[in-house]
């Protein structure tokens, strides 16, 4: 595989194409918005600016990887030559199975399609293409160019070839591979959003504040982060939506989503993103201060 198209130029597909740029891999970041295409350039090369910093790559290298690197808003053009698809469209359901339907009418027979997604069932977009033995979920992990998960997803479908060279890839670009099977929010979604509902549920509950309950995480069970940063770092809105698919999927009550959260999302107040969640957040600034509603 030496043609990768990166679908989607937001935090998890610009994190993406750096990755495989970096590693020696032609990309074509793809998106059908322009200046998000211009922002997820500037990024990319930013965080390469990082790394020549910290001496972890050289200025040449930096550069190498930036000339491989190209941008597109048209579909066809960014995925006909492409040995590998990398989607990481918004996490909705509909959207992704309309990209593999066009992907498959696109895309060279041998292509691999993959989904970054974080909880939809493989199976069920592989159901949209002719050729469900070549579907697979790379699920990366925030922030790509650090984080070394990858989760590997097996669809019912899904040809061990196909496992085999996608675990062998994603050891290239010196992330840590695993092997799971498909099932509503895999292994990582699985357990840790039950844990961020129930820290929601706690303080709505009224169990203990927003530092509190993210202080005995970090200081109890040596987390690096609280669960209720963290879910405001994902998008409380991405954790509704795979506190949902969970709940849908396995039918079991525990897996509700908590009302405040609900509330919140419904409110547009989604973390990080839209500058509050559990915490304000103030551009430029790295304090961590409660959000009002919650202080």
């Amino acid at each position: 595989m030496k043609n990768i198209a990166v679908i989607g130029a937001g935090t998890m597909g610009n994190g993406i194409a750096h990755v495989f740029a970096q590693n020696g891999y032609r990309v074509n970041l793809i998106d059908i918005s322009e200046k998000s295409l211009e922002k997820a350039l500037a990024t990319i090369e930013k965080n390469m600016d990082r790394m020549v910093a910290k001496e972890k790559i050289s200025e040449a290298d930096k550069k190498e990887a930036l000339s491989r690197l190209t941008t597109t808003t048209e579909m066809l053009s960014g995925v006909e030559n492409a040995d590998l698809v990398v989607e990481a469209a918004t996490e909705n359901v509909e959207l992704k199975l309309k990209i593999f339907k066009d992907l498959d009418a696109m895309t060279p027979e041998h292509c691999i399609l993959s989904s970054n997604t974080s909880s939809i069932s493989i199976t069920k977009i592989a159901a949209q293409t002719k050729r469900a033995d070549k579907v697979i979920g790379m699920h990366f992990m925030n922030p790509v160019p650090v984080m070394k998960l990858v989760e590997v997803i097996r669809g019912y479908a899904t040809s061990d070839e196909v496992t085999s060279a996608v675990m062998e890839l994603s050891q290239k670009l010196g992330k840590a591979p695993v092997e799971v099977n498909d099932y509503p929010g895999f292994v990582a979604n699985r357990i840790l959003m039950p844990m961020i509902n129930e820290a929601i549920i706690s303080l709505h509950e009224g169990v203990a504040g927003v530092e509190e309950i993210d202080t005995v995480m970090k200081l109890g069970m040596a987390h690096p982060m609280g669960p209720l940063q963290l879910a405001d770092f994902i998008g409380l809105d991405v954790c509704l939506s795979i506190l949902n698919v969970l709940h849908d999927g396995f039918g079991n009550p525990k897996y509700a989503p908590c009302p405040l959260l609900v509330n919140m999302v419904t409110a547009g107040k989604l973390g990080v993103k839209s500058g509050e969640g559990f915490y304000a957040y103030t551009p430029g600034s790295k304090d961590l201060v409660v959000a009002p509603n919650f202080a």
